[in-house]
């Protein structure tokens, strides 16, 4: 009975394995649509240094509303804020750089953006908030009324209203912009009639913000004029954020750059590590027989799940940096599976039977593969909250591989060789196992009764090589 519900259960496993192969590696049109299905390996975003990109050049000057005086100061500080907004955007392997001090220089991957990023980076919204429609965008220095500007705007994002079924630009202040904000809003909520304030966004005609109450919760939802849709509240969000910086931008130059690491860079980096593959899988099988073919097969699932989470996660953007990540994985999972598979062999060596030696191998390999795959985790936790942007998709495709070298160690191999052994758990040729030569003169298998705490020799139960045969 048991033998069939593990010839079942390898049976599912096998079809789900072909299945995820097919998905990982094959490339077809699916039937009835104009749709071309990848596969797993290519539809994994790649970097600017394996596909080549494109490049912008701003010119830099001071923002109208930037408190900052000198240029270098509020270039440096653009950069940054730059190279986060390409992040949220969806490159995560951008280059941005300072360029002879009064020059922003941007590279992203082909397919990271959109060169419409580029223009509307290029295209700073400044905001202006009035207590009245007298404001002119051309003359700030002239208006004498409660004024708040772009200087105090953290943050600025697309939303939805509800209630009026319409797409705007929430508009997150600092506190100093919060505190004015709900001081005018305050004043304006009192008037008997016209209580409104006037939103400035560039050159555009003013747009009227209603407040029936004051607003105390520093933000405030913009929507109307030339915000109709996603796209353009879109579009208003990035115009909106980049007149936030301290440097004002320009857009110009384009050009589009080759891949950095070569154009064949991935190609070898990937016959490189099949061949590798090809010969650790070779290697299992000569070293551990049978266990060796279920270890293979665990790195098989490890490989299909890995690719699924490298293109499945957006975050992620495959680099020089990031495969010599998925490299060092493979390898540790590798390791892993060995030191199972060798603490095997050990228990066995030492006497015991092939049951009990696979529970005990498990046992002990637990915690010290469990401990260095924890540090693992904390690594790449950190690199994921306080690196930079590039080193952002390295933490999550090591905290991916830890958690799946520790599944397929701990998890995948356990119960591919707990099913195999209602088929062989007393003859260990097929499985490359061997006694201890020491073992083997006397006694092939030592069991001291469960429980019983004796010990002398001659209460212990020993069975002679010649039984074990």
């Amino acid at each position: 009975m048991a033998k069939k519900r593990s010839i079942w259960k390898y049976a599912i496993l096998g079809v789900l394995i072909v299945l995820g192969l097919v998905l990982s590696f094959a490339r077809f049109p699916v039937a009835g649509t104009n749709y071309v299905y990848n596969g797993f390996i290519n539809s994994i975003p790649l970097g600017l240094d394996l596909s080549g990109g494109v490049s912008a050049v701003y010119q830099a000057k001071l923002a109208p509303t930037s408190n900052v005086k000198d240029l270098n100061s509020a270039v440096e500080t653009t950069v940054s804020q730059v190279e986060s907004l390409l992040y949220d955007s969806g490159a995560l392997n951008s280059y941005v750089t300072n360029q002879g001090g009064d020059k922003i220089r941007v590279e992203v991957a082909s397919d990271s953006v959109s060169t419409q990023l580029f223009d509307l980076i290029g295209q700073p919204a400044y905001v202006y908030i009035a207590s009245n429609d007298t404001f002119n965008v051309d003359d700030v220095s002239s208006y004498e009324g409660d004024l708040i500007s772009s200087a105090n705007i953290k943050n600025a994002y697309v939303s939805y209203d509800q209630e009026n079924q319409a797409y705007g630009v929430m508009l997150d202040f600092d506190k100093a912009g919060a505190d004015k904000l709900q001081q005018m809003s305050k004043v304006a909520s009192e008037k008997s009639e016209n209580n409104y304030l006037y939103v400035y966004i560039g050159n555009d005609d003013a747009i009227q913000l209603s407040c029936t109450e004051p607003i105390t919760n520093g933000q405030t939802f913009i929507s109307g004029g030339s915000i109709t849709n996603s796209t353009t509240a879109q579009e208003y969000a990035i115009k909106i954020l980049c007149g936030t910086y301290d440097a004002s931008l320009s857009l110009v130059q384009t050009s589009v750059i080759s891949a950095t690491a070569g154009t064949n860079t991935l190609m070898y980096i990937l016959i490189a590590l099949g061949v590798a593959l090809a010969i650790i899988l070779a290697f299992f099988i000569a070293r551990y027989g049978i266990f060796g073919i279920l270890a293979d097969v665990s790195l098989v699932v490890f490989t299909i799940l890995f690719l699924f989470f490298l293109q499945a996660i957006p975050l992620i953007q495959l680099t020089v940096a990031s495969l010599a990540g998925v490299l060092i994985f493979y390898a540790i999972v590798v390791a892993c599976h060995i030191a199972v598979l060798e603490k095997i062999r050990n228990e066995y060596a030492t006497g015991k039977k092939i049951p009990l030696s696979f529970k005990t191998a498990f046992k002990k390999c637990l915690w010290p593969i469990l401990d260095s795959h924890i540090v693992l985790a904390i690594v790449a936790i950190i690199l994921c909250i306080v690196g930079y942007a590039s080193l952002r998709s390295l933490g999550l495709i090591i905290l991916i591989g830890a958690a799946l070298s520790l599944f397929c160690s701990l998890v995948v191999l356990r119960f591919l060789i707990k099913w195999y052994l209602p088929f062989n758990s007393v003859n260990p040729k097929p499985l490359r196992l061997k006694r201890s030569k020491i073992l083997a003169e006397y006694a092939t298998e030592v069991e001291v009764v469960e429980g019983q705490e004796d010990e002398t020799p001659e209460k212990q139960i020993i069975v002679t090589d010649k039984e074990a045969k």
